[in-house]
Order: structure tokens, then C-alpha cells, then sequence
């Protein structure tokens, strides 16, 4: 046994709040208390102190509950360029938020371009701050070099002449497909689906494997023990993607937990039945271990991507005049999702417009009516926009929120202007009124929609402050209380895993998230500048500056 001691431990145990030392054996927490109130147990059982941490702030191990592993272990192989700032293990990528900024720091990053059978690709691009570039302006600015933008969104991606040739795409065979722009070389949802086969590189053991050891070390720089990953198969080869996931974070022996989530696109393109797909996850799941497992989790597609402007937005809609997008027809969702409802499985929606949320809660009391289940914790993916009304239908249907909080920051001016309006870009992500209700709800980067940075998340959801610096729906921020909540015990809730994770108290698992600050007594416009000194994980020190 090790009695670990700290300065303060917040344990997210309304009956013992703090606590100043614990007490881990065989990966789990045997006690916790103070140093005076422990040693007698150290004491007979033989164990050991360490003060390693009595200066640090020790709080349970972070949880992203809305990660893709594969994103980062596939956009971390190149340069970001994006309206906001990245601060990665490949180095620090600087925003650009105008056209200008934005041609010139690319054609700064293809002068380096070395032509090694893969194209040029930089992720972060998006019209409404750089403008339009599609192919017109890429064969413009860079000729023969093949270059090409992945969109901020990761939903969208945008080539040269150069590019597509390298990567062997004719007109002939795109022709007719209603998600490809071909004189623009765009290519957006299940027209990338499409592309994507044609960039094998992207998976090549070498280069796939050096992305999954940066998203590895993202995790661990931000303090996260467990993530819950949304969309495995969303390259699809899911028996290819989950095997070097797993070989990446066992063989790395990386102090994190990942539980895998099946995809509905995934099995629809490679047209499977709901009966086929239950039995590829069951056979995935024969192969879990201790660091990555697959769940009985099962994600939906509602509508399209909220930095695409693919979102489906009810009345007014689009300010503009364009409409969103249904990732697959309702009445298939519908029937995926009550399969697996009636198979037990949580069931998680990617939905972002208050028009796909009026859908999702319609989907679930259909379901509720059909096959009554207590306790289904039904989680809302995103929450981008959604109504007050929405808001308390979804808590009468016992629903769940996982939030990225980070959309209101980087988009609401924004689509302020464009898109929705200022009240309603106001009004994203919408947690005050989740807080108000009771309801628990999650925090989630979707890595890389936004930093895998839980204390990030944690500031953009207690400030609601912009990009820009405005405070927007002040009555929608949420209490520091509710946030730190939201990436420890209401995000094991909503993965299922309370019993295990979440906070610190006797049995759950010994992962703690070690800071230099504590969170409660730093300003609320710091919070994302709490320096991590690291985590412990299954009761073991991994300090983020050792490898």
C-alpha cells in the first residue's frame, strides 16, 4: 500500500469534499482522509508514504467523454491552421482569423513542403474567417505542389488539381454524388467517406502510430485518466483502427483508459444490418483490456457538423437561406437506434441544431412507448444549439448532455453575423439552464473541435466569454461547482463508469489528475492556466515531464 499526501485533495464526495491524503493498493484507493487519520492503516498493512505530491492539488482523474483518437493520431501528422491557437506535442500553431493572415501563414508552411508521395495538407481552414479557397485558389497559389485544407470542421476536405491526381480521384467516378463539389475540389461528409480510402498514408503503422503517441501524450498533459472515444470505424476499417489504438496504448503502457464507441455511418457504408453490427461489437469486445475496451455504447448520426453550417436548425433557420443536413434518413436512425435500445446499449446522438434535438427527443419517447427502459441515460452529443423547452423535455425523458462548450467561444460571434443571428448565437451551449434543472451533464473536447483540455473547457463553460472577449447569455454560464462536475463524477455518469471512476473515495480506481493550482481559488478567467504536474494512474506517478 502507498499513503500519498497532498495539500489539498478535492474528492467530488459531497460527504468528504477534501481530504489532504490517500491510501492506494492494486490500482485502487483504499482510504482517504488525512495523513494523522491514515498512517495507522499504512502502518498495518505495510505500506509506504510518499510525499511526492504534498505541495500538488489532487483532484479525480479528468474524463474527456468525447474524444476520437483517431483525429489527432490522423491531423497531428500535419500542420494546424485554424482560427484559434494550438498548442500540440508537435509544436505550437498559431491562429490566423482573416484571409490575409491565412494565405500567408500557409504558403509559409508549403515552402517546407517535401514531396514524399503524400500531399501537402494543413487542418483548421473555414470560409467565415479565411474566405473562400477551394481548388480555384489553391491551383492559383500553388501550381504543381498538391496541397490540400482540411476543414475545421474535420467533416470537409479541399484539394488541388495536384492533390487529386496524386491521390488518383477522376471526375468520371465522382460524378453525380451529391456531398462532392468537383469543379471546387470539395469533398464534405459522405463525399470525404469517399476520399479517404485513396489516403492510405494516413495509416501507415509509422506515421498513424507516432499520431496516436501525440494524442496519448495530449491526455496525459491535460490531466485525463479516461476517454471515452465517439465514432470508431469513422475511416472505415474498424478492425484496422481498433488494433492500432490498442497496440499504441498497450504497447506504450500509456496511463489511460479508452473505451471505444461503434458508429452508425460506419456499418451503413459498409451496409451491414443492425444484427451484424451487434455481433462485429460483440467480437471486438472479446478482445478488451485494462487500457482499451469496447462498450456497450452505441453512437447515432442526427445532423450534420456545426462548423460546416451543416447543422439542422429549426424556425427562423439559416439566416442565409442554406439548410442543414440529416447524416442518414430519420426512419433508418430511428430503426438502428431502437435495436440497440432494445439490446441494452446507451445510446449516444451526435446532434447539434434545436431542429435535430426536437428529433432526438421525439426518437427517444418513441422508444421509451415501444420498450420502456429505466435508467437509459440517452446522452445529447454536442448541444450546440438547443431551446430552453428542449432543455426540460429532455430532463422529464431522463436524457443526458455531453457539451462542447468550446463552440459558444469560437463560434458565436461569428455566426452572430452570418448565420443565426445574435440572440441565438448567443444562446449556444446553453449549460446554466442544464445546472438550473438538475440535470447532469458532461464536458467533451471532441478532440480536435476543441483542445483535449478539460480546465479549458472548464473556463469556457464559467466565463461563456468569446474568442473576441464578449460575455454572450451570462445567465447560461455554469457554476465551477457543476464544471469540475462535468469532467469528473457527471462524466463518469454519463460513460456508466461511476461505480469506478469519477471521484476519490474507497474502491474506485486510483486515478487523480495532479495540479499545481487550486481550481477553487484561482481566478475564473485563469482556470485553463492551472499548470498539470501530471496523474496517477491505477495508483502509479506519471509525472508530464518524464516520458
Amino acid at each position: 500500500m502507498v499513503l500519498y499526501t497532498a495539500s489539498k485533495i478535492i474528492t467530488m464526495e459531497h460527504t468528504l469534499p477534501e481530504a489532504t491524503a490517500v491510501a492506494v493498493e492494486d490500482g485502487r484507493i483504499v482510504a482517504v482522509g488525512s495523513r494523522e487519520e491514515l498512517e495507522p492503516l499504512l502502518q498495518a498493512r505495510g505500506g509506504r508514504l510518499d510525499q511526492t505530491l504534498e505541495n500538488k492539488v489532487l483532484m479525480p482523474g479528468f474524463i474527456d467523454p468525447h474524444v476520437h483518437p483517431s483525429l489527432p493520431a490522423v491531423l497531428t501528422q500535419f500542420p494546424f491552421l485554424a482560427p484559434d491557437d494550438w498548442h500540440l506535442p508537435t509544436g505550437d500553431f498559431p491562429g490566423a482569423t482573416d484571409p490575409t493572415a491565412f494565405k500567408a501563414s500557409l504558403q509559409a508552411l508549403v515552402q517546407d513542403y517535401r514531396n514524399d508521395g503524400v500531399p501537402f495538407i494543413a487542418w483548421g481552414y473555414h470560409p467565415l474567417w479565411h474566405g473562400e479557397v477551394f481548388r480555384e485558389q489553391l491551383n492559383a497559389w500553388f501550381g504543381d505542389t498538391p496541397v490540400m485544407l482540411w476543414h475545421r470542421s474535420f467533416h470537409e476536405l479541399i484539394g488541388n488539381d495536384a492533390a487529386l491526381q496524386m491521390l488518383g480521384v477522376t471526375e468520371e467516378e465522382v460524378a453525380n454524388h451529391p456531398e462532392i463539389d468537383w469543379p471546387r475540389g470539395h469533398f464534405w461528409e459522405n463525399g470525404l467517406k469517399f476520399l479517404v480510402p485513396r489516403m492510405s498514408f494516413l495509416f501507415s503503422p509509422d506515421r498513424f502510430g507516432q499520431g496516436m503517441a501525440n494524442f496519448l501524450e495530449m491526455m496525459h498533459r491535460a490531466g485525463v485518466t479516461t476517454a471515452l472515444d465517439m465514432g470508431t470505424g469513422i475511416f472505415g476499417n474498424p478492425e484496422q483502427e481498433i488494433a492500432l489504438i490498442r497496440q499504441a496504448a498497450e504497447g506504450r503502457a500509456a496511463p489511460a483508459r479508452i473505451v471505444l464507441t461503434p458508429i452508425i455511418t460506419d456499418f451503413l457504408a459498409r451496409k451491414k444490418t443492425p444484427q451484424q453490427a451487434l455481433q462485429e461489437i460483440q467480437a471486438w469486445q472479446a478482445d478488451n483490456s485494462g487500457r482499451v475496451s469496447v462498450g456497450n455504447h452505441f453512437k447515432i448520426m442526427m445532423d450534420g457538423a456545426i462548423f460546416s453550417g451543416l447543422s439542422q436548425m429549426g424556425p427562423p433557420g439559416y439566416l442565409d437561406g442554406h439548410e442543414g443536413l440529416w447524416m442518414a434518413p430519420l426512419e433508418v436512425t430511428t430503426a438502428w437506434a431502437r435495436f440497440f435500445w432494445q439490446q441494452g446499449f446507451q445510446i449516444h446522438a451526435h446532434t447539434n441544431g434545436d431542429k435535430s434535438a426536437a428529433a432526438l427527443i421525439d426518437l427517444v419517447r418513441t422508444l421509451q412507448a415501444e420498450h420502456p427502459r429505466v435508467d437509459h441515460r440517452t446522452t445529447l452529443e454536442h448541444f450546440a444549439y438547443s431551446t430552453e423547452d428542449q432543455s426540460r423535455q429532455m430532463a422529464a425523458l431522463g436524457m443526458l448532455v455531453s457539451a462542447n462548450p468550446y463552440y459558444h467561444y469560437l463560434l458565436s460571434d461569428m455566426y452572430a453575423e452570418r448565420w443565426l443571428g445574435p440572440d441565438r448565437a448567443a444562446q449556444m451551449v446553453r449549460l446554466g439552464s442544464l445546472e438550473r434543472l438538475g440535470m447532469p451533464f458532461a464536458l467533451h473536447s471532441d478532440s480536435p473541435m476543441a483542445p483535449l483540455s478539460p480546465l479549458t473547457l472548464v473556463a469556457t463553460a464559467v466565463n461563456r466569454v468569446t474568442i473576441n472577449g464578449h460575455l454572450k447569455a451570462p445567465r447560461e454560464r455554469t457554476s465551477l461547482q457543476a464544471a469540475l462536475r462535468a469532467i469528473t463524477i457527471d462524466a463518469a455518469w454519463i460513460m456508466g463508469e461511476e461505480n469506478d471512476i469519477g471521484s476519490i473515495r474507497a474502491g474506485k480506481r486510483a486515478d487523480f489528475a495532479v495540479l499545481e493550482q487550486d481550481p477553487y481559488t484561482v481566478p475564473p478567467e485563469q482556470l485553463q492556466e492551472i499548470p498539470i504536474w501530471g496523474t496517477v494512474f491505477a495508483g502509479e506517478l506519471y509525472p508530464v515531464d518524464e516520458p
